[in-house]
């Protein structure tokens, strides 16, 4: 039986460089979670529909159990354990608290690095463009209210609800 093909990579994740031999087909989900204990990224559905193992690529958001590995060779990859900066919390972590944008937690790492990359991409300027463009990240205890709470004032985005369109209860608020 032939070895596993394994491919050399470094991934600088929170700061840190990791030297791996990781098999091509490993997700940088699973390289997270299964070899280097950084759990706050979660397996939630596995196919990229949930959001719940979202991570910052580059400053960019993306889905961990979506993309391989080997991909992301020589990238910055930040984790929802990499926002804080000496024991302070990064200002959407704080948002997230001070708009009590969480139930059970289970989403809230996803959710919040999601929000920091939708921040970071510059795109969302009014309360329909958040719900919009934080709309791959489910909840299923229903925090929506509260998550575009925090993810508003994290943005400096007004979040009065006037003049808003749409019908609750069809898309998170």
């Amino acid at each position: 039986m032939p070895a596993l093909e394994r491919h050399p990579l470094t991934l600088r994740i929170n700061g840190n460089d990791h030297q791996l031999e990781l098999e091509p087909w490993v997700t940088l989900l699973d390289v997270l979670r299964e070899r280097l204990q950084l759990t706050g990224s979660k397996k939630g559905c596995d196919h990229g529909q949930c959001g719940a193992c979202t991570v910052l690529v580059d400053g960019r958001r993306i889905n961990s159990c979506m993309t391989l590995a080997v991909m992301q060779n020589g990238r910055e990859i930040t984790t929802i354990e990499g926002l804080s900066e000496d024991g302070k919390l990064h200002p959407v972590q704080q948002a997230f608290i001070d708009n009590d944008a969480f139930q059970c937690g289970y989403c809230t790492p996803g959710q919040i690095c999601s929000a920091v990359g939708l921040i970071n991409e510059g795109q969302a300027k009014t309360v329909n463009q958040v719900r919009e463009l934080m709309s791959g990240n489910v909840c299923r205890c229903g925090a929506y209210p509260g998550i575009r709470k925090a993810v508003c004032a994290a943005a400096g985005i007004d979040d009065d609800k006037a003049g808003q369109t749409g019908v609750t209860g069809t898309v998170p608020a």
